[in-house]
């Protein structure tokens, strides 16, 4: 029951709170992320909100806190007038200079070639980039993933096709809905996990369709005995014999899903934990691509692999790496030991005068000397059971180390500690691999921006996203309340002046 004595606050009093809350939580962060000392790390990803019809850019910075704790904080979520590279490059500039951001390293987007356009644009722009922008562009990992299976998935298969056809053809009808789910009570099936439908753009949608399908291969067979109809139409129905292939199918894509998932579910997937992931990959293409029905599809698959992911892990890893790369390389079929060897220290080397390059930068930011007094020790290593390129390293004898005076090389030829899933790293580079910190929000937008709030102004709406991530980021009380946030035009006034209020009285410095 409500206490009568409590007087509510006005929509509007809820409304004004909640902007100034943005407002003071904004400028804390302001203090933090302007300081020249702060290395941040950028994703952002655009979305259409379908009810606006509006084009809207969401930018996500990461950065490592004087305590080495991983941060993420939403701090533009904007309209934007097209999708043009250009226009999200001057958008992005425009984020930057508005934060004051001078120590922005990374930039990690999709594969759109809109956002190759806009890091162009950005790379010129920007007044200090690091290594003069070759650095600069990250691209989602989650992505490539997706390219790459779905190079994978172009290839007919018949035994493909015909589940789908199958699948397709049952969930048309909610009367073939019906009498499949009995079907599958009838030989003792869940009727709770049924047939899982097919996206266009998401690959993954058909490794649940396969999945969900051989679980019910059982009930095809009762289905099809009951239901006449199931046959004629379809010309064919699947049989115990496809779904044998089926399980090879499921059993090669299962390593992309798991990889995707490690990528979207972590909230900060930093790229020393996750080039072994993408190494892993590399292996798993190459053991498939002896395995019949899979060589032509694999062969494009490597390529799509290749064209994007170069890796870049500790020294005596990077060297092994080299060695089983170009082993699996027809090309490079002709090299003797001597030369694959010769080969893999060159490349070792270019990747480790890249390295040094960051590790100046960040010892002139810091004026230490990058010395090391520390000792090192062999350490017993502990296999990681679900990446097989990794424990293949560790059990080829990746940990035998030489001692190094300098502290980036101590640190690259150090033996690897005890490793278990729960190992937590630090490190100087929050270099951010998948956009998924940003697409996230675009859930959040689409619960703030519904057809019932479609009138939403845009300055209201970034103010509702950003301060809801801040505050809970903050762990502090969250202002779950929206609803009376609808049509506030004063409160977004007002914003909009706090906004240009703070931009006339701090001084920043010319973006050319």
């Amino acid at each position: 029951m409500l206490n009568g004595r409590v007087i509510l606050p006005s929509r509007h009093k809820i409304s004004g709170d909640i902007g100034q809350i943005y407002l003071d939580e904004r400028k804390k962060l302001l203090n933090y992320l302007s300081n020249p000392n702060t290395a941040t790390h950028l994703t952002t990803d655009t979305w259409t909100s379908s009810c606006q019809k509006k084009n809207y850019m969401v930018v996500t910075a990461h950065f490592i806190d004087d305590d080495w704790v991983m941060h993420k904080r939403v701090i533009n979520f904007r309209e934007v007038d097209t999708h043009k590279g250009e226009d999200i490059g001057r958008e992005l500039l425009a984020c930057i200079h508005e934060w004051g951001m001078k120590n922005v390293m990374t930039m990690t987007v999709d594969n759109a070639k809109c956002n190759d356009v806009a890091i162009q644009f950005l790379v010129k722009k920007l007044p200090t980039v690091f290594d003069n922008g070759k650095q600069f562009h990250i691209r989602c990992m989650a992505h490539i993933i997706n390219l790459i299976v779905k190079v994978g998935l172009k290839y007919q298969n018949y035994h493909v096709e015909c589940v789908q056809k199958a699948v397709k053809y049952i969930r048309g009808s909610t009367q073939r809905i019906k009498k499949f789910k009995k079907a599958m009570k009838d030989i003792g099936l869940d009727k709770k996990t049924f047939l899982c439908g097919e996206s266009p753009t998401r690959w993954n949608s058909t490794f649940e369709l396969l999945r969900s399908s051989y679980n019910a291969r059982d009930a095809f067979v009762e289905y099809g005995i009951k239901e006449k109809s199931f046959e004629v139409d379809l010309e064919r129905v699947p049989e115990h014999s496809d779904f044998d292939e089926i399980k090879k199918v499921m059993d090669f894509l299962e390593k992309f899903k798991t990889k995707t998932e490690n990528v979207s579910a972590s909230t900060k997937p930093l790229v020393h934990l996750f080039t072994r992931e993408i190494l892993d990959i590399e292996l798993h293409l190459a053991k498939w691509a002896a395995k019949h029905d899979f060589p032509h599809m694999i062969i494009d698959m490597k390529d799509k692999y290749d064209k994007y992911w170069y890796p870049t892990m500790k020294c005596k890893l990077l060297k092994y790496t080299f060695k089983e790369m170009i082993g699996y390389n027809k090309k490079d079929g002709r090299l003797t030991p001597s030369g694959i060897e010769l080969k893999s220290l060159q490349m070792l080397r270019a990747i480790e005068m890249k390295i040094e390059k960051f590790f100046k930068t960040y010892m002139e930011k810091n004026d230490t000397g990058g010395f090391s007094q520390q000792q090192n020790s062999h350490q017993v290593v502990d296999c990681d059971e679900d990446n097989d390129f990794f424990g293949n390293y560790l059990n080829a004898g990746g940990g035998n180390s030489e001692a190094k005076e300098n502290e980036l090389q101590s640190y690259l030829h150090e033996p690897p500690v005890k490793y278990s899933k729960h190992f937590d790293i630090l490190d100087i580079l929050g270099i951010q691999i998948s956009t998924v910190a940003s697409e996230s929000m675009f859930s959040t937008g689409r619960r703030v921006i519904t057809d019932y709030r479609s009138n939403l102004s845009t300055v209201i709406v970034e103010a509702l996203i950003c301060t809801q991530d801040w505050m809970r980021k903050s762990r502090k009380p969250i202002v779950d309340n929206v609803e009376d946030m609808l049509n506030d035009d004063k409160v977004a006034l007002e914003i909009a002046e706090a906004l240009n209020s703070y931009k006339a009285m701090e001084k920043r410095p010319t973006m050319n």
